[in-house]
This record gives C-alpha cells, sequence and structure tokens, in this order.
C-alpha cells in the first residue's frame, strides 16, 4: 500500500482548471487501480504555506544560533508548518502535481511550497564532499500541466520556468521517475481546445494505469 500526495495549485476548481480536471482523471483511473492506497490532496490555496519571509530566516538564524529560546510565537509558528509540510512531502511514496503555467512559470504558492517544503537541507537532501546528493530516492512523481500557449519544441520554452523547474527540483532530492502530462495551446488554438484537453485527460489517465 502506497502513500499518495497530490498537490494542486489553482484557486479554482476543476470545472474551470484544465489541471484540476487532469488530476481528476488521473486519480479516477489511479483508485481503482490501487484502491488500497491513502491518498491524499494538498490544495496550495486552501492551506496556509508560509512564504520565507523575515520571520522565518529570523527563526533559522536563531536556531542555527543555538538560540531557540529567543524565537518568537509567530516565528515559531510559520517555522513548524513549514516542517509539517515537508514531512509529508516526505513520507509520500508518489506524489502528483496540478498546476496551471502562468507567464512561464508556475503559480506563486507553489514556488513557495518548493523553497520552504520541497528542498530542505538534512531532510530532502544533504551536502556532501562531492556536491549535494538528493535523499529521497526510491519515489516517483507525475505533472500535471495545464497552459495557454504551446511551448514544448518552440524557442520560447527555454523562458518557461513550470514543469522543468518542478522535474529539476525533483530530481535534485533525489526523485528520478517523473512524468509529465501537459495540456499546451489552450488560449493559442481555441478551435481545439476541447480537443487539447481530451487528449490530455486520456494522457493523464493512462499515466495514472502504471504509476
Amino acid at each position: 500500500m502506497s502513500n499518495v500526495l497530490l498537490v494542486t495549485a489553482h484557486p479554482g476548481s476543476s470545472s474551470h482548471s484544465v489541471s484540476l480536471g487532469m488530476a481528476d482523471k488521473f486519480l479516477e483511473t489511479y483508485k481503482t487501480n490501487n484502491p488500497n492506497d491513502t491518498v491524499t490532496t494538498l490544495n496550495l490555496y486552501s492551506e496556509e504555506i508560509p512564504l520565507i519571509d523575515g520571520d522565518v530566516l529570523s527563526a533559522w538564524g536563531k536556531f542555527q544560533a543555538g538560540q531557540a529560546d529567543q524565537v518568537t510565537a509567530e516565528e515559531g509558528r510559520k517555522v513548524a508548518r513549514l516542517g509539517a509540510l515537508s514531512d509529508q512531502f516526505v513520507a509520500a511514496d508518489k506524489v502528483i502535481f496540478a498546476a496551471p503555467m502562468w507567464n512561464f512559470g508556475y503559480p506563486p504558492l507553489m514556488k513557495a511550497y518548493m523553497d520552504g517544503a520541497m528542498v530542505v537541507s538534512g531532510k530532502t537532501f544533504k551536502y556532501t564532499d562531492k556536491g549535494p546528493q538528493g535523499l529521497l530516492t526510491n519515489k516517483k512523481a507525475v505533472i500535471l500541466e495545464a497552459s495557454g500557449s504551446h511551448f514544448t519544441g518552440t524557442p520560447i520554452d527555454a523562458f518557461t520556468h513550470a514543469s522543468n523547474h518542478l522535474k529539476g527540483i525533483l530530481n535534485f532530492v533525489g526523485i528520478q521517475d517523473v512524468t509529465v502530462v501537459k495540456a499546451e495551446g489552450l488560449a493559442q488554438s481555441p478551435d481545439k481546445r476541447d480537443e487539447i484537453i481530451a487528449s490530455a485527460n486520456t494522457q493523464a489517465a493512462n499515466t495514472a494505469a502504471s504509476f
């Protein structure tokens, strides 16, 4: 039995979000094939995702200096929340990400989650004399992404910092088995929107069948 974490980064519902709709199709197939697995959804827009702000940096500095007794209540609360999010991510055997690409990147809360929960020295990676080493091996991930333009195979793909960035982060922390499913060109090709969505949903379901 596997522990599965679905991380979503869209403020709307699956009826308005293509990436969330892809996640629905993915889970429909996955749960049918893996009825005993535990699936937990983390909606980044309905949960507290602390930014690495002055409070967090201050708390980290105090902990490193052995001054834990000087950490304020608000600083401690934010750091504890980031710790809980990171623990949840580490505990997952499989992780599914569903997010739109906005202006060449992911929504800001996804970046906040990546910074505060996914890349944590000593927990998800460690420094060695040969450089950083990922600690989260033997896990796998799927990225479900929707975008208004078509980027793959085009010159502007170099400007994107969405699934390529997230995949790099996952590889960095040791997760090498990463599959990306995209619904591209939704606004660029409105006459093909339904076709694009149907194809992406099919790919999501097919990926879930072997995930």
